[in-house]
């Protein structure tokens, strides 16, 4: 795998930004979240902040490997940069690199039109909106994406949309300007993979309601979040639909691929840390006349965890390595792993880290209960782990068809 010179100084520029302005920040992010009090769906100031600093510093969209919008840089050049955001789980909005608005830039990159680019691809690339992707529905098992029901009906010169949403990450946040929504515009095409579409909707048109934010293992994640939302007779210019009826399928794949990548990534550099704060509490405390380290338990789940940290950054980067070269879908056997190993990895990890700081783990102080609900909720985002794992198996045993 080769990297060009531009990505490795990049990471380095990136490095020191996270050491200069990222990690001595922590606490002033959180702090400024906890002084909104009641009110915690506001704009972060020490993010906004940040924002200006990146761009001086040319650490500004980062992704985008296939548009000249960002920095040319591959996804295998740019996973690397995800692992250190990772490291800081807010980080990511620094650079404008934040799930969802990674995924939902590249869409409108790869299947907008001028004037979608225009009115919804421009806002986000500066930073100055952000957006949401509208497709698990309440109602039905959303692993398998053709039982979505919602509904996107013509009705003369414009779609009418029906549906319930939830998990419509980002759509708390005062900033969310518009939702990609996935819906049926066929419900009776015999190819089920040709049924469902995609479709622009800004927050504010009427018929749309935030029915309420949706916790997880008690967290609110403000002032991010995440929605179950009502569409109720939402109409929408036909101008709004992306790349055509009948193709949103096509374009999911397209989208979820290169956002695996980032997760993943971003959870190694969020296993790093884990690992690095059990180490330090292993060694600042005694049990049974020696330090917690030195029992022969604790070196075994230390070392076991710096194998499958290593273990999962080389799948990944192999997955990313050849998305660049074969494409997405080829390597999509290897996103499938990754998807399924990055998260139970880390969940294993900081479930130690955890453990090695006793009751302590399980307060807020330590971060790392806000951390183990975030990689327990990965292992369902953009696909769970039995979906995952049956691609896997189907193309194992198609060798020995």
């Amino acid at each position: 795998m080769t990297i060009s010179e531009k990505a490795k100084v990049t990471t380095e520029r990136l490095e020191k930004f996270m050491d200069k302005h990222v990690y001595p920040n922590n606490n002033t992010y959180h702090q400024q979240i906890e002084d909104f009090g009641d009110n915690r769906w506001q704009v972060v100031p020490i993010i906004e902040d940040l924002k200006e600093e990146a761009k001086k510093e040319d650490l500004w969209n980062l992704f985008l490997p296939e548009s000249d919008l960002g920095h040319g840089l591959t996804n295998a050049e740019y996973a690397p940069m995800c692992e250190i955001m990772g490291r800081a789980m807010w980080s990511a909005e620094v650079f404008n690199c934040s799930a969802p608005d990674t995924g939902n830039m590249e869409v409108l990159v790869r299947y907008g039109t001028d004037e979608q680019k225009k009115k919804y691809l421009e806002p986000l690339l500066e930073g100055k909106t952000r957006s949401a992707f509208a497709m698990t529905e309440p109602a039905v098992a959303s692993s398998d994406a053709t039982n979505i029901t919602s509904e996107i009906k013509k009705d003369g010169n414009q779609y009418v949309l029906n549906g319930t949403k939830w998990w419509t990450s980002g759509a708390m946040d005062p900033r969310c300007a518009f939702y990609i929504f996935m819906g049926k515009t066929d419900p009776d095409n015999p190819d089920k993979h040709k049924q469902q579409s995609m479709i622009l909707v800004d927050k504010d048109a009427p018929g749309i309601k935030i029915k309420r934010h949706l916790p997880v293992f008690g967290f609110d994640d403000a002032p991010h979040g995440h929605a179950e939302i009502e569409f109720n007779d939402v109409k929408v210019p036909p101008e709004n639909m992306l790349l055509g009826e009948g193709r949103g399928f096509e374009i999911a794949q397209g989208r979820l691929g290169p956002g695996r990548i980032h997760h993943c990534m971003r959870t190694i550099g969020l296993a790093e840390v884990a690992l690095e704060a059990m180490c330090k509490r292993l060694m600042s405390r005694k049990a049974f006349g020696k330090e917690v380290a030195r029992h022969s338990v604790w070196q075994e789940r230390i070392a076991d965890a710096r194998i499958n940290i290593e273990m999962t950054r080389l799948l990944t980067l192999k997955a990313a390595s050849m998305m660049d070269k074969v494409g997405n879908k080829v390597a999509k056997n290897e996103i499938a792993m990754i998807k399924v190993a990055a998260p139970n990895m880390a969940l294993k990890i900081i479930d130690d880290a955890i453990q090695a700081y006793g009751g302590a783990g399980v307060t807020t102080d330590p971060r790392l209960a806000q951390a183990y609900a975030g990689m327990r909720t990965l292992r369902l985002a953009d696909g769970p782990d039995e979906v995952h794992r049956l691609s896997i198996a189907r193309n194992e045993l198609k060798k020995y068809l």
